[in-house]
């Protein structure tokens, strides 16, 4: 039974920090789309 447990928290926290390193990437996407866009809003005003 610890065996069991021991090893759902392990996988918890595997999948936690996995978790953390996808939001960081959808951050930094999310950074190169605002870039993008605010680009083009310049060019539009030119």
């Amino acid at each position: 039974m610890k065996a069991l447990i021991s090893s759902v928290i392990l996988l918890t926290f595997c999948l936690a920090f996995t978790g953390c390193n996808t939001w960081s990437g959808l951050g930094k996407d999310m950074q190169k789309v605002g870039q993008k866009v605010e680009q083009q809003g310049d060019k539009v005003n030119r």
